[in-house]
């Protein structure tokens, strides 16, 4: 497993936590409370894209 550093939870309720973490070769991951071994990784760049968007409002539909 990488050297992940991972981010304090990110919580909608105390039952939808997400994590976010990145690795000293710039990865970033992306990963469920309790089950970080099943994460889903890709560069800094992605994971700045992401959030960008997600503030954006462009995954508002899928709320």
């Amino acid at each position: 497993m990488p050297d992940i550093t991972w981010e304090a939870p990110f919580c909608q309720d105390a039952s939808n936590c997400f994590r976010l973490g990145t690795d000293p070769d710039g990865n970033a991951y992306i990963a469920v409370q309790g089950e970080e071994e099943h994460y889903l990784t890709d560069s800094l760049d992605a994971l700045r894209a992401l959030v960008a968007g997600i503030k954006a409002g462009k995954a508002d539909h899928l709320l």
